[in-house]
């Protein structure tokens, strides 16, 4: 059984931001935030207390911020000026879904800003208008299904960062343009060829030269995750995926996958 159906998917799509953002967030523990007093970039906002709030679950354009030699990436300033729009000045709730602190001591939260119209999910927001895309990660997997579905929407319409090469989906089936992109996040599609279990993880390779070729790579600590939620990797075989993290260069490219969500299944045949 695939943690991702097309009935799933399809139900997501067709629920409104509000009525699928508390079914999808419900078992979140709320707290109260505070007012946004600045917005850092994209995907990281300040609140009145001094606290620093990671939008947990996404990833938008990334800034320099003091980093030298760190380039802009395209439609970082759009992105950090649509996330003002919607919460600088604002009350906001934080809602915890996993790990709440990471090592820079930021709070790792979904934002939840009061407006006018009612409550308004960021992450969602954001990823809706195509200015960041779903990131995620084994300790904090919470609202996961509802992003992946309005980044498919933004994706299809072509809108914000998917107009924009940079941000594109790679063929699994051109290892030399992935190996350019090592040390990169990326989304890559292609079929299975074959799903092979050795020394305790899952290797899907994309390609007949396992040395050459795309693999993506899933570690035991990652597969009892995959068998807490009914999902075989193995059964992935002969499947059309999109795999997303981060690309490194061994053995060819390669994505290490730490938990479900890193993985689209888009036909199984």
């Amino acid at each position: 059984m695939f943690k991702t159906s097309f009935v799933r998917l399809a139900t997501l799509a067709a629920l409104s931001s509000v009525s699928a953002a508390a079914m999808a967030c419900e078992a979140l523990r709320m707290v109260p935030g505070g007012m946004v007093v600045q917005v850092t970039d994209g995907d990281t906002v300040v609140l009145d207390s001094g606290l620093v709030v990671r939008l947990i679950g996404t990833q938008a354009p990334k800034l320099p911020l003091g980093r030298e030699g760190f380039p802009t990436w395209p439609l970082a300033p759009q992105a950090k000026a649509a996330l003002e729009a919607l919460s600088l000045g604002q009350t906001v709730r934080l809602g915890y879904g996993g790990e709440e602190v990471d090592r820079y001591e930021r709070a790792l939260a979904h934002l939840f800003v009061e407006g006018r119209e009612g409550e308004q999910w960021a992450q969602q927001a954001m990823i809706a208008q195509g200015l960041a895309r779903v990131y995620s990660f084994p300790d904090n997997r919470a609202c996961l299904d509802l992003l992946l579905a309005a980044e498919g929407r933004a994706r299809a319409a072509g809108l914000g960062i998917w107009s924009d090469p940079y941000y594109s989906v790679r063929a699994a089936d051109r290892p030399e343009e992935l190996l350019a992109r090592a040390g990169h996040y990326e989304l890559v599609e292609g079929r299975v060829l074959l799903a092979d279990r050795s020394g305790g993880r899952v290797y899907l390779n994309f390609g007949r030269f396992w040395k050459q070729d795309f693999t993506a790579v899933i570690e035991a600590s990652a597969l009892r995750l995959f068998a807490e939620d009914g999902f075989d990797p193995m059964a992935l075989e002969g499947a059309l995926v999109r795999i997303r993290g981060w690309v490194d260069d061994r053995d060819g490219p390669r994505i290490e996958v730490t938990h479900p969500e890193q993985i689209e299944v888009l036909a199984t045949q």
